[in-house]
């Protein structure tokens, strides 16, 4: 099998620690050279590569984090992706063939069904390994900016619900790896409430009260569109920020259903 050259943009952060082990993992029983590793899933844009850093730090320094977080590439966040959807699937103890068809489909969405099909099969050769979730989430949580840890929360939830419904198993598992991502209470309800339908649920994914003020609905509204607008991942790649607009229209739509039932 040739090289895995299909990521458009070349690993950073995720080439070393626990991510970088378990990829590694994956392709070398796919038959891969390990030589080709410096571009292991990507072949990049010569005018947006970025200098690789291998070596993981468990304990990075604010500075040195901060730095390395705005390093964070489309490959990057695309093997992390996999891995803790690999998680989330497994979860429940099967692998509902729903859910393995969504995680396919949303890399078709986003990748193109030729890389979404290199993707799924690097995905499934993950599948198979006994991950640690804390180690892996704590290397995304130390890495990745926080609008790409909130869009892969929304991802995970939506593979969760592939199958009609989020299992408490499912969700206990989101919850702990968003904790490890480091994402508050109230960004990960506010992400929840996008998938299930309860008549709070729009005032939990702007999060506030029922008991809010219209001025307060409106600064809450102006405050979570800046947090989930589709830009705020604009360094992922286009693909990713298509991907971010579902949240950003769940917003909108909150909002509007305020609106609505308030009459303002």
């Amino acid at each position: 099998m040739a090289g895995l050259k299909w990521i458009g943009a070349t690993l950073g952060w995720s080439l070393g620690g626990p991510i970088g082990a378990i990829i590694g993992l994956a392709i070398g029983s796919l038959g891969d050279a390990m030589s080709d590793k410096g571009n292991l899933l990507g072949s990049g844009n010569p005018n947006t590569q970025q200098k690789q850093e291998p070596k993981y730090r468990s304990r990075p320094n604010y500075r040195t984090q901060q730095q390395r977080r705005a390093q964070t590439t489309s490959g990057d966040f695309e093997v992390s992706l996999l891995i803790l959807a690999s998680v989330v699937i497994k979860a429940d103890g099967k692998q509902d063939q729903r859910e393995l068809d969504f995680v396919r489909n949303k890399f078709v969405e986003l990748y193109g069904k030729d890389r979404a099909n290199k993707a799924f099969k690097l995905f499934k050769k993950v599948s198979n390994q006994s991950i640690s979730t804390r180690d892996v989430s704590m290397q995304i949580q130390q890495m990745m900016d926080h609008s790409s840890r909130l869009q892969l929360l929304h991802f995970l939830f939506g593979i969760a619900k592939a199958d009609g419904m989020v299992t408490d198993e499912e969700e206990d598992q989101i919850h702990s790896i968003s904790n490890y991502l480091g994402i508050s209470n109230r960004d990960y309800s506010s992400i929840k409430a996008m998938f299930y339908n309860s008549v709070d649920n729009a005032y939990t994914i702007l999060e506030i009260d029922k008991s809010a003020s219209v001025d307060q609905i409106k600064k809450a509204y102006r405050n979570m569109a800046k947090k989930y607008h589709p830009d705020r991942v604009e360094h992922l790649g286009e693909e990713h920020k298509k991907g971010a607009e579902d949240k950003f229209k769940q917003v909108q739509k909150a909002y509007e259903f305020i609106q609505k039932e308030r009459g303002f």
